[in-house]
């Protein structure tokens, strides 16, 4: 983790100071509950205060927007997956259910192979999901994308690399 300076602590303190209360009514206003509002709050100013970068201060709202319309998009994607998740879970044979760990460890897994792919372009990702998921050939997958065989060769080696960066990564 990157040490943050002290003047830039300071900086994004004032930044919240000037803004929290818009920030606070635009994202009340798309979650409706007071605890995730504080809880999305507290995730852009942490953004702010690992990115290292400040926008200047006619462009602050835009920016602070910006990052928290972000923030907004992956919990509902979070959202719908834990939904897709739970409701997968309910059609298990109650010896098949698993424990709250295992729970917990695969929703969190879930997530991230979620939020990996949506990182890919649209056709990379459909590509990888069409071999991976239906097992279609890449003769297949390239007269489904309207694309040649070459470019779905490169689109899965992409996707897979992609995967892979994750993996070490971690």
């Amino acid at each position: 983790m990157t040490a943050i300076s002290t003047q830039h602590a300071e900086q994004v303190e004032k930044l919240y100071l000037e803004n929290r209360t818009w920030l606070s009514i635009f994202i009340q206003r798309r979650l409706g509950c007071p605890d995730d509002t504080a809880d999305l709050i507290h995730d852009t100013y942490m953004r702010i205060l690992t990115c290292g970068y400040l926008p200047q201060k006619h462009e602050s709202k835009r920016f602070l927007t910006h990052i928290a319309k972000g923030l907004l998009i992956d919990s509902y994607r979070r959202q719908q997956v834990k939904k897709a998740y739970e409701q997968y879970l309910q059609q298990l044979p109650e010896q098949y259910v698993p424990s709250a760990e295992e729970h917990v460890l695969m929703l969190e897994s879930l997530v991230s192979i979620d939020a990996l792919l949506h990182r890919l372009p649209d056709k990379v990702r459909e590509a990888l999901l069409l071999r991976q998921l239906d097992n279609l050939s890449y003769k297949e997958i390239a007269k489904r994308l309207n694309v040649s065989v070459s470019s779905v060769e490169k689109y899965v080696a992409k996707a897979l690399q992609a995967c892979m960066a994750d993996i070490i990564q971690d």
